[in-house]
């Protein structure tokens, strides 16, 4: 008999990925979805659907003595609101609840894999050193400390046998957020927020779903950074991606305070329709932080992780798929 995995956020973009892994390692997967989740692209899949309501507690016991899961990887959540109540009621709230649920339902459930963020942590300020897991948080936005928060109420289920993960930037097929910039670039525009330097890490889609089902057999109530482990420059993504669009493009750098007026606007035309803005003031901070550097010796060594893919790598195989798919 299989084991089966909860594998909420199922219908988004890193889910889709590790469906697809978790079914390659023989789990039975229920796939955790809203009532109005588009799913079509998950039609191939031999997959339960589930609807669990986060912020019912009982709903959610229920939902648990019923499917007896052995194992839950949440990566439900949102990357913007229209508030701090809401990042935290969804990101760190929701996440409590599942884990409780978990708990309380007496299912024995194996491990609980939290796909966290490294915004929790936040940015270095400085080129130098390189974030570990002894760095201090000091997250930047308003996500970023809904996904601290996220990991502080985990960590007070004593109980549970969890496993936070705190990926860098993901991108990879069916991205649609570093997507944006892929279409640009495309259009043969190359924009940049002013002039300073930076390190920025990433992580290609399907070496965080490898480590994401890994994570479920190794490692006991620790959290890990993750990234490609390396650190590239501001121009690094454009270059790469330039080259597998076999294309030139016009590179300009956008002043900072240029861009926070239209974040503004953005902001105020967003709160208007009663929506949350892809582009706002304090998304900034992450965008034009300093220093996203990260140690995955941790994970490599506990999780067995081993990334295929650095970004020159994960960028062409992106844009193959992008193109294959349609999408550029």
């Amino acid at each position: 008999m299989k084991e089966r995995v909860l594998i909420t956020g199922a219908s988004g973009f890193v889910g889709y990925h590790l469906i697809k892994e978790a079914l390659a390692n023989d789990l039975e997967v229920f796939a955790a979805i809203r009532k109005s989740s588009k799913i079509d692209h998950l039609k191939d899949f031999d997959i339960k659907y589930t609807y669990p309501d986060f912020g019912n507690l009982q709903a959610l016991k229920d939902n648990m003595i019923e499917n007896k899961y052995d194992y839950i990887i949440h990566a439900a959540g949102i990357t913007r609101a229209r508030s701090a109540k809401e990042y935290n009621q969804v990101n760190a709230g929701n996440s409590y609840n599942l884990a409780l649920a978990a708990l309380e339902s007496n299912i024995g459930l194996k491990k609980f894999v939290l796909i966290g963020s490294l915004a929790a942590m936040g940015p270095l300020n400085t080129l130098d050193g390189i974030i570990t897991g002894d760095t201090t948080p000091n997250p930047v936005t308003a996500y970023g400390k809904s996904k601290l928060l996220a990991e502080e109420k985990l960590k007070s289920l004593t109980a549970l046998n969890y496993t936070i993960l705190r990926p860098t930037g993901v991108y990879g097929p069916r991205d649609r957020d570093i997507f944006i910039f892929f279409k640009q670039v495309s259009n043969r525009i190359e924009p940049y927020i002013g002039h300073i330097e930076q390190k920025l890490s990433l992580i290609y889609v399907t070496d965080l779903a490898k480590v994401a089902i890994k994570a479920l057999y190794a490692g006991r109530q620790k959290t890990y950074n993750l990234s490609d482990g390396n650190f590239y420059s501001r121009y690094a993504l454009g270059d790469f991606a330039r080259e597998a669009l076999k294309l030139n493009t016009a590179k300009f750098h956008l002043p900072v305070n240029f861009v926070k007026f239209i974040a503004r606007i953005a902001e105020k035309i967003s709160s208007l329709n009663n929506k949350a803005a892809v582009l706002n003031v304090e998304k900034l901070n992450e965008l034009m932080a300093v220093n996203w550097n990260c140690d995955i010796t941790p994970a490599k060594a506990d999780l067995g992780f081993s990334p295929a893919y650095d970004l020159k790598a994960g960028v062409t195989e992106t844009i193959k798929w992008y193109k294959a798919n349609n999408w550029l």
